[in-house]
């Protein structure tokens, strides 16, 4: 056998593996009570912020990456941000779930999205959005929609009662029509 058959025999394996392990992880859902509002989240600086204080508004929950092909999403949630932050809050959660597409530090991630895209929305402590270290909200968020992320900017709407609306994958970007209808409803 060569090299390659073995390296896609591997990787085949690997895929199948991490399938079924999602599949049983999945099936074994605690439930989840409480509400958004119950849960304090660390900023980028480290400083604990309660989601309280976004009661009111509609809440748009990413989970981003910086090197990422979807990357540049960073400039349309910075756009929504600016458009409608009277109306809505985007809050970057940073996650290296995906191919580790998000390797840095806090520190760096800050860097990096006020360089490349000025995001002045919030942004949070890097965190993980799938498996066994399931950041509290991304289990919450999943329990409330049967929806996980996928990839990189995957989305979650919570109106401004603290109710999910609506999860939308990472193809959907930030200023498509069904979010920002949702939005100004």
């Amino acid at each position: 056998m060569t090299y390659k058959r073995i390296l896609i025999g591997v990787l085949i394996t690997m895929g199948i593996a991490a399938f079924i392990s999602s599949k049983l992880t999945s099936a074994k859902k605690e439930p989840v009570s409480g509400s958004i509002y119950d849960f304090k989240v660390k900023s980028l600086e480290g400083k604990e912020i309660s989601l309280l204080q976004y009661k009111g508004k509609y809440m748009l929950i990413v989970n981003t990456a910086s090197k990422c092909g979807y990357t540049p999403q960073y400039a349309g949630l910075e756009k929504l941000h600016e458009q409608f932050g009277n109306k809505v809050a985007v809050l970057g959660f940073p996650a290296n779930n995906f191919l580790w597409q998000e390797p840095g530090s806090n520190e760096d991630i800050a860097t990096f999205c006020e360089k490349n895209y000025g995001v002045k929305f919030p942004m949070f402590e890097k965190i993980s959005v799938k498996g066994n270290d399931k950041a509290p909200l991304y289990k919450w968020l999943e329990a409330k929609t049967g929806e996980a992320p996928s990839w990189n900017f995957c989305k979650y709407l919570i109106s401004p009662n603290g109710e999910v609306l609506a999860f939308y994958p990472t193809k959907v970007k930030p200023m498509d029509k069904e979010i920002v209808d949702k939005i100004l409803h």
